[in-house]
C-alpha cells in the first residue's frame, strides 16, 4: 500500500467526523465551538505565551486587563472560524451568500469587462476561508474564458494539504501553489483567459524571498513583496478584500481599489498601502487577526528613519 492509500485509511475517522459535523446547523457548530474555546484556551493553552508577546507588543498603549481581553476575544474567534470551515464541506450557496455579503463587486466584474485580469490582496483576518465565495457574487464567477483562484502554500501532510484544496475548490476557485503561481497565471494569459487571483500575504516572507522592511504593529516588520512584484510585470490591477465581521457567523467584504495602474507606483508603494490598510482593520478589531503566527520571530533591520515618519 502507498502513502497516499495508507494516510486515508488512517484519517479516515477523522475524515467522516468532520463531514457530519458539517451537516450540524451553524447554531449547534457554535455550542461546538464555545467547547472548542475552552478546551485549546484554558485547557491546552495552545500557543498563549505567542499570543500574548504578539499583544503586548503590538499594542503598548492598552492595559493588562484589555489584553486579556483581546486575546480571550481572538480563541473565541479561532475556535469560530475553525467550526465555520468546516461547514464549508456542506453549506448551501444560498446560506453562503447570507452569511457574508460581498459588496462593490461590480469592480470585479468592470475590469473584467475591460479584460484586465487582476490580484487581490487578503489577509488572515476574519475567515479569510469564506473568501471563496466571491464567485457567487460576480457576473463572472461562472464564464468558462475567467479564472479565479488564490495562492496557497502547501501543507507538508498530505491528507490536510487535500482536505483543504477540497474547501477551497467548493465554490470553483484554482488553487495556485505559491511556488508555480507565476507561470500558472503565464499560462493563463497564453490560453486567453482572464483571471483574479488572491494573495495573502501578511505573514511574514521566506528567507531571502524580501527585504523591505516597515513599521507595523509596533514592530520592525518584514513585508511580503513578491505579490507587488508579480502585479507589476504582469500588468494587474490590484485590489483589496477589506474583510468585517457583522456577528458571529456574519461578514461583509467590501471589494477596494488599490490601483489599476501599477507601473505609477513606486517601488514597493503598493506593499505599503496593503501593510497600512490591514493594520486599519486590525486596529479596528484586534481579535479577528490571527495571533498564534510567531509573526515576528525573525529580527529584521530597523526602518530608517529618515525624519518623515507617518
Amino acid at each position: 500500500m502507498n502513502k497516499q492509500g495508507y494516510n486515508k485509511i488512517l484519517y479516515f475517522p477523522l475524515d467522516v467526523l468532520l463531514h457530519l459535523m458539517a451537516l450540524l446547523p451553524m447554531g449547534v457548530l457554535y455550542v461546538i465551538s464555545d467547547f472548542i474555546y475552552w478546551l485549546v484556551y484554558h485547557v491546552a493553552r495552545y500557543r498563549r505565551n505567542v499570543v500574548r508577546r504578539n499583544l503586548v507588543q503590538s499594542f503598548p498603549g492598552k492595559s493588562e486587563d484589555e489584553i486579556a481581553r483581546i486575546e480571550s476575544d481572538f480563541y473565541h474567534f479561532f475556535a469560530d472560524y475553525f467550526v465555520e470551515t468546516i461547514k464549508l464541506l456542506h453549506i448551501s450557496d444560498r446560506q453562503m451568500r447570507r452569511r457574508i455579503v460581498f459588496h462593490d463587486v461590480e469592480i470585479i466584474d468592470r475590469y473584467f469587462d475591460e479584460g484586465r485580469s487582476m490580484l487581490i490582496y487578503a489577509a488572515h483576518y476574519g475567515n479569510w476561508e469564506w473568501l471563496q465565495s466571491v464567485t457567487l457574487w460576480s457576473r463572472h464567477g461562472a464564464d468558462g474564458n475567467v479564472v479565479f483562484g488564490n495562492v496557497y502554500r502547501p501543507l507538508r501532510n498530505k491528507w490536510f494539504d487535500a482536505f483543504f484544496l477540497k474547501i477551497r475548490n467548493r465554490f470553483h476557485t484554482a488553487c495556485h501553489p505559491k511556488n508555480s503561481v507565476f507561470r500558472d497565471l503565464l499560462r493563463l494569459r497564453r490560453d486567453g483567459k482572464l483571471s483574479i487571483t488572491g494573495f495573502m500575504s501578511d505573514q511574514h516572507p521566506s528567507v531571502n524571498e524580501s527585504d523591505h522592511v516597515i513599521r507595523f504593529l509596533n514592530h520592525d516588520t518584514a513585508i511580503i513583496t513578491g505579490s507587488e512584484l508579480l502585479a507589476r510585470k504582469l500588468d494587474y490591477v490590484v485590489l483589496y478584500f477589506e474583510l468585517k465581521r457583522r456577528r458571529r457567523g456574519y461578514y461583509d467584504c467590501h471589494i477596494r481599489l488599490i490601483t489599476d495602474d501599477v507601473k505609477s507606483w513606486p517601488e514597493y508603494s503598493i506593499s505599503d498601502e496593503y501593510a497600512r490598510r490591514l493594520e486599519t482593520q486590525i486596529n479596528e478589531n484586534p481579535a479577528l487577526w490571527l495571533w498564534t503566527h510567531d509573526r515576528w520571530k525573525h529580527k529584521v533591520k530597523p526602518v530608517a528613519n529618515d525624519g518623515n515618519d507617518k
